[in-house]
C-alpha cells in the first residue's frame, strides 16, 4: 500500500470523483482524507466557477484540506502550498490514514513530490527596479539568467508579471548563494501517481462546455456580483481566474453573456491542453482517459 495516493489530470476529468472513490474503497480503505492542489480552489468565496463541488465533499463526509485558505485579494504559491501540504500529509499518516492529493494544478504536485523552491527572502530594492519592466522586458531578464526558465513555467505564470518578477528575485538571490533555487521538504515516501486526461479532442470540448453551461445555471454570475459587493476588484490575484474575468467582463458592459460564455469555454480548453503539454513530462503518471 503506498504512503500517498496523488490524482491530478486535466480539467473537467472527475478528478475529485476518483479522489472520494479511493478515499471511500480501496486502497484507502474508507480511511483517505482528501489534500486539495488546485491553485483556485484555496481561495475563499471562489465556488461556483472554480468548481469545488462542496455538496458532494460534504455529503461523502471525508476530509478535504487545503480548501478556502486565502481571500481573494492574496497570493497563493507552489511554495505555499508546499509548505501547508507537508505537515498535513505527516498528520493524516500520523492518524493511520491516506493522504489523497487531488487537483490540476501540476507545479504545486511537482514541487511536492520533486521540490520546490527555496525561500528567499524579498528584495525590495530588486522589485521596485523590476516592477517599472513589462512582461516582455522582465521574460527577456529572466531568460539572462536561465536561458530555459520559459520551459519550467506555466503559461499563466510565464505572462504574469508578480511571478516573473519572483523567479527573478530567487534566480538572482541563488546565483549570489551558489546554491540550487529547489529543495525537497516532503519526507521520502512510496506513491501512486495517477494522471485523468480527455479521451479526444471532441471530449475535451464537450465536458467543457457542459461544465460552463452548468455553473452559469448554479448562478455564477451572482457569485461574481457577490465578490465584487464585498470589496473585491478584478485585479485581485484570486479574480484572474478564468470564468471570473469573462464574467467580470459581461457585468462591465464589454462582454454579452453569450461572449462571455464562449471565451471561458475557450480559455478553459487553451488551459487543458497546457496542463496535458507540462504533464506528459512526467513519466511517473499513470495515465486514465476518460
Amino acid at each position: 500500500m503506498n504512503d500517498l495516493v496523488v490524482i491530478t489530470g486535466q480539467t473537467a476529468t472527475g478528478k475529485t470523483k476518483l479522489a472520494l472513490d479511493f478515499a471511500l474503497n480501496p486502497p484507502a480503505g474508507g480511511n483517505g482524507e482528501l489534500v486539495n492542489a488546485d491553485s483556485r480552489q484555496v481561495y475563499e468565496y471562489l465556488d461556483l466557477v472554480t468548481g469545488k463541488d462542496k455538496g458532494e465533499l460534504k455529503k461523502s463526509r471525508i476530509k478535504v484540506h487545503l480548501l478556502d485558505v486565502v481571500t481573494p485579494n492574496q497570493s497563493f504559491s507552489s511554495y505555499d502550498f508546499v509548505s501547508l501540504a507537508v505537515p498535513i500529509i505527516q498528520d493524516i499518516r500520523k492518524r493511520n490514514k491516506t493522504p489523497i492529493i487531488v487537483g490540476g494544478s501540476y507545479l504545486y504536485i511537482k514541487h511536492l513530490l520533486y521540490g520546490q523552491d527555496v525561500k528567499v527572502a524579498p528584495n525590495q530594492k530588486l522589485r521596485l527596479s523590476l516592477e517599472k519592466l513589462s512582461v516582455e522586458e522582465l521574460q527577456k531578464k529572466l531568460l539572462c539568467i536561465d536561458k530555459s526558465m520559459n520551459t519550467k513555467m506555466n503559461h499563466s505564470d510565464w505572462n504574469n508579471p508578480r511571478r516573473l518578477i519572483r523567479r527573478i528575485e530567487i534566480a538572482t538571490a541563488s546565483i549570489r548563494s551558489n546554491v540550487s533555487d529547489t529543495s525537497s521538504t516532503l519526507p521520502a515516501l512510496s506513491y501512486k501517481l495517477i494522471g485523468l486526461r480527455h479521451k479526444s479532442k471532441e471530449s475535451l470540448i464537450s465536458a467543457i462546455t457542459a461544465r460552463v453551461e452548468k455553473r452559469l445555471a448554479q448562478g455564477a454570475i451572482d457569485e461574481v456580483k457577490r465578490l465584487l459587493k464585498m470589496g473585491y476588484k478584478k485585479i485581485d490575484e484570486g479574480l484572474q481566474t478564468i470564468g471570473y474575468k469573462q464574467l467580470i467582463a459581461h457585468l462591465e458592459e464589454n462582454m454579452t453573456i453569450e461572449e462571455a460564455k464562449q471565451e471561458w469555454i475557450n480559455k478553459e480548453i487553451q488551459y487543458a491542453k497546457r496542463q496535458i503539454t507540462f504533464m506528459k513530462l512526467d513519466k511517473n503518471i499513470e495515465w486514465r482517459e476518460v
